[in-house]
């Protein structure tokens, strides 16, 4: 037992240890991390929290099948600012199971299935800013606070479907918030000045569909605690059917000054209502989106409604269900006369009278894009020519090009103008003077060019992505005088050469035109081989872009190399080589066809000479006075040792006149049994001599040392022969040569050893 009990910690140790690394066995890798440390794992289809490095910064788990986070999911990310688990189902959250979460900023736990909130899960989080926990079954946020230690909290998001009451001390902790959203709509308790608290309160988004219609008093204390000058209110999900539902404005409305209703329904008595209470107040600004008029447009008991502080109306997505008994009885100039910005955007707005129109003294923004005005009515609708409108957004009405600049030339007032949006229409052209214009928008036409400059002294942006320019260069740039911001994507560019150089320098910030869209909507669309590629990753070719350039400069290089390998050709004598070895070849075949007749004729060849001498000219006198008289002429009979005459081959006596010299040489050398070289200073410098010895140089010395003799009639070491000569400079150095002496008593013996050399095996002197 004693054993036992020692070795049953040992034992559960192991079992433990066993747990875990079966857990991270069960635990899959997400290796979908960036350069920045960002790991995408969403949609992985993953069932637990995904092991990634633990250098992350930001990891994305949303729209999985992960219904658990444990404690040792999380471990070791001391680094990460950003989780998002929204989106997976889940379920349970251990404890500290974000404890090692140190540095974590947001955290989005929205749409899952978690019943309960615990405030341990946020303990360690003080670094925390974004909180999101929308959309949970939970009935309240429970206690003590979940807040209490996040002091750097700026953004919270709550509630969902079950959320039933919140108390006062429910948000204990939240000192300022620039954004608070709660989803509230079927709330049945709220203690006063549970919002009351937070202050500073930048934008505040609140649901509140079931208490606007059941319980008015709590939906007005929940208004109330929010309501500030400064703060920014957004009410959604609203199905304000009579006055009875209007009920919590009340008391609110005369401190909001910021107001948006978004999804909200509207009867023609909510409507009548709502706007009556608005009457007079400082309400600066009023934005509808989503809205659905369910009435038909009777609202004459707010007809002297006095919007005047309000300085924006907003409506976007307006739905009107029985348009055809919409009758718009009421006097509704109110809602424009005062206005300076107006926007009616996707409301299927097809006329606005020009009555209403001439009331608009004050607006200086107007938009009515995505409706369904056409150019006759555009033009209906702006008949007056006020001088105050500085920006004008038309967009997604299908204008087409004459029309519309007919249109705005005649019935609108250009010279005020400074914005001017015709985005996502059919134009083709436009050209206008609009002298103090800054920002032009033409994105989604069909623009074959940029418009020239000279009408826009001012503009400063130009938007024109999604159209059909084949390209813009530097000068349709400067055509504007004073151009800064440009966005030309999305379009069908024709890939030049000049058009990749240019565009390649505005996207790198050369320019003066800064290119604010992003670089990879810069896509070729022909040639085709490059069709779809990015132009900032084009590179063209000098022959594609310059091939003129590129041919004369191929020239000229190619020229050049000519020159330096001609010299080095010439410096290395490859000429000479080249020369020699043709006239060696050339007279190789003339010996042969000689050789040929001569077997032909079936006759032996005959030497003719004993030896073919070559010299100098400027030595002939030694050759013909001394060399040939000794050689050739017998020594007399009474002489001690008589010699049979010798026969020299020389090119002044025996050369065939009319006969290539090649094939003279070639003669004489074949008929010849030695070739004698009288070397000398003339011999080298004479150019007879040089080109005599350059055939020499392929021929003769092919047979060996034994066919050449050497004299040199004056000191002349190999160094003094060319060096192309090479092998007579290797001769020179391998074979004995005869010097001629100029002590008379020796030439006997030179005379001796010159005649032994010629006659060699055939004859010996007596």
């Amino acid at each position: 037992m004693k054993h036992l009990r020692i070795l049953a910690p040992f034992l559960f140790l192991s079992l433990i240890r066993d747990q875990t690394a079966n857990r991270d066995d069960l635990r899959p890798t997400c290796r979908r991390c960036d350069l920045h440390h960002s790991c995408n794992c969403s949609f992985g289809g993953f069932t637990h929290v995904p092991m990634v490095t633990d250098q992350a910064l930001s990891l994305d788990l949303s729209f999985n099948n992960i219904t658990m986070v444990t404690q040792d999911d999380l471990m070791g990310h001391s680094q990460l600012r950003a989780l998002d688990l929204h989106g997976n189902g889940l379920a349970e959250i251990h404890p500290s199971a974000f404890d090692s979460l140190w540095s974590l900023e947001e955290l989005d736990l929205s749409d899952n299935q978690l019943k309960f909130l615990n405030p341990k899960w946020f303990n360690k989080l003080e670094p925390l800013k974004h909180l999101n926990l929308i959309n949970n079954p939970y009935s309240f946020l429970g206690s003590p606070s979940l807040f209490l230690g996040l002091s750097r909290l700026r953004r919270l998001m709550f509630g969902g479907p079950d959320l039933k009451e919140l108390r006062r001390e429910d948000l204990s902790g939240v000192t300022h918030l620039e954004e608070l959203t709660v989803q509230a709509n079927n709330l049945d308790r709220y203690d006063a000045g549970t919002f009351g608290d937070i202050w500073p309160l930048g934008h505040v988004t609140l649901s509140l569909h079931g208490p606007f219609l059941t319980n008015p008093a709590l939906a007005a204390a929940m208004l109330n605690d929010v309501s500030y000058p400064e703060t920014q209110l957004t009410l959604s999900d609203l199905r304000l059917a009579h006055n009875v539902s209007v009920q919590p404005f009340k008391d609110s409305i005369n401190i909001i000054r910021y107001l948006s209703l978004h999804n909200v329904s509207l009867s023609d008595e909510a409507c009548g209502f709502l706007l009556a209470l608005l009457d007079g107040v400082p309400l600066r600004s009023l934005s509808l989106v989503g809205l659905t008029l369910t009435g038909e447009g009777r609202w004459v008991a707010a007809n002297q409604t006095d919007l005047s502080s309000m300085d924006e109306f907003f409506a976007s997505d307006v739905i009107i269900l029985d348009i055809l008994k919409f009758a718009m009885d009421s006097e509704i100039q109110y809602l424009v006369q005062h206005q300076k910005k107006l926007s009616i955007i996707n409301s299927k707005l097809f006329l606005l009278s020009c009555y209403i129109t001439k009331k608009m003294v004050n607006t200086l923004y107007l938009d009515v894009s995505d409706n369904l005005l056409t150019d006759l009515t555009l033009s209906y609708m702006l008949c007056d020519n006020d001088e105050t409108l500085q920006e004008l957004r038309v967009s997604a009405l299908n204008l087409r090009n004459l029309p519309i600049e007919k249109m705005l030339s005649i019935y609108f007032p250009l010279g005020s103008l400074k914005v001017l949006d015709l985005s996502y229409n059919d134009l083709k052209e436009f050209v206008l003077t609009l002298p103090i214009l800054r920002e032009l928008h033409l994105s989604g036409n069909k623009f074959l060019r940029l418009p020239a400059g000279g009408p826009y002294h001012n503009l400063q942006t130009l938007m024109i992505q999604s159209n059909t320019l084949n390209t813009f260069s530097l000068s349709d740039l400067q055509s504007y005088r004073r151009l800064e911001n440009l966005e030309a994507g999305h379009n069908k560019f024709v890939c030049s050469c000049g058009f990749v150089t240019f565009l390649r320098s505005q996207l790198t910030g050369s320019g003066d035109v800064k290119i604010t869209d992003k670089h990879q909507t810069y896509v070729c669309d022909s040639p085709l081989y490059l069709q779809g590629e990015a132009v900032s990753h084009v590179s063209l070719s000098i022959i594609q872009c310059q091939p003129v350039l590129f041919v004369s400069v191929s020239c000229g290089v190619a020229l050049l190399l000519g020159i330096l390998v001609a010299g080095l050709l010439w410096r290395c004598h490859a000429f000479w080589f080249l020369k020699m070895t043709w006239a060696w070849l050339k007279a190789t075949r003339s010996s042969q066809r000689r050789r040929r007749n001569r077997n032909t004729e079936e006759s032996d060849p005959l030497l003719s000479f004993d030896a073919f001498v070559s010299y100098s000219e400027e030595d002939a006198s030694w050759v013909e006075n001394l060399l040939v008289p000794e050689m050739e002429e017998p020594s007399d009979s009474d002489s001690e040792s008589p010699t049979s005459p010798l026969t020299l081959c020389l090119h002044k006596r025996d050369f065939l006149p009319g006969h290539w010299i090649m094939d003279n040489i070639m003669s004489a050398i074949e008929r010849s049994r030695r070739t004698i070289f009288v070397l000398s200073e003339n011999f080298v410098q004479s150019d007879w001599c040089r080109y005599e010895l350059d055939f020499s140089h392929f021929w003769l010395f092919e047979a060996g040392g034994d066919a050449a003799i050497l004299i040199l009639l004056e000191p002349l070491s190999k160094d003094d022969v060319p060096k192309r000569f090479c092998k007579l400079r290797k001769l020179m150095s391998s074979t004995t040569y005869l010097e001629w002496p100029q002590d008379e008593e020796r030439r006997p013996e030179f005379w001796r050893s010159l005649r032994n050399a010629l006659r060699g095996d055939n004859e010996q002197e007596n």
